[in-house]
C-alpha cells in the first residue's frame, strides 16, 4: 500500500501572490479545511489558508509567494500521509488501494488488472485493461469480495450480469 495519498491536484496558479487552485480528488473536499501540512514531490509544506469554490479548492502555501512559484507546482499532486486520511465506512477503498488489484471470476478466470476507477452518479465502475477493456460497474451483487491485502478482487461472471446483443 502507498505511505500517501493524493488529495488533489494543483491545476494552476489564482491570483498574483502564490495561491494555488486544486482539482479535489477526495469525496469531501471541505477536508481541505482541515489540513494542516500536506506533501508536494515529498516535500513538506504547511497551508496557510483555504477557500472553496464550486468545484475547486484555493490554497495558500507558505513560502509560495510568487505567481512563478504557484506555476512551478502546476499539475502537482497534494498528498497527505496514510495515517492522516479520514476513516472509511465498510466497504469503502482508496481508489489508490484499487489500482493495484486484479480482477478474478468466481471461476477463477482473470479478468485483467483495475486501470482506473470512474465516479458516476449512482456506482462507481472498475475500468479494467488486460487483453481486452471491461468497465465493471462497482455493485454488491456483481463485486463480491474486495482484499487489498492480497490485491485480488473477485466478480460475478461477466456472462451472467453483462448484456449481450
Amino acid at each position: 500500500m502507498e505511505d500517501y495519498l493524493s488529495v488533489g491536484q494543483i491545476s494552476k496558479p489564482h491570483g498574483v501572490k502564490g495561491e494555488v487552485k486544486v482539482i479535489p480528488l477526495t469525496d469531501d473536499m471541505k477536508r481541505f479545511r482541515k489540513l494542516k501540512n500536506v506533501y508536494v514531490d515529498g516535500n513538506e509544506k504547511t497551508i496557510v489558508w483555504c477557500k472553496m469554490q464550486v468545484d475547486r479548492v484555493i490554497l495558500k502555501i507558505e513560502g509560495i509567494d510568487t505567481m512563478e512559484g504557484a506555476e512551478s507546482l502546476r499539475n502537482k499532486y497534494i498528498q497527505i500521509k496514510r495515517e492522516e486520511a479520514v476513516r472509511l465506512p465498510k466497504d469503502s477503498y482508496f481508489v489508490t488501494d484499487l489500482l493495484s488489484c486484479t480482477v478474478y471470476d468466481t471461476l477463477e478466470n482473470k479478468i485483467g488488472k483495475i486501470y482506473d476507477v470512474i465516479k458516476t452518479g449512482s456506482n462507481d465502475v472498475y475500468w479494467i485493461k488486460d487483453e481486452k477493456e471491461v468497465l465493471i460497474p462497482a455493485l454488491k451483487d456483481i463485486v463480491l469480495d474486495v482484499d487489498i491485502d492480497s490485491h485480488k478482487i473477485i466478480i460475478r461472471p461477466i456472462k451472467e450480469w453483462q448484456y449481450e446483443d
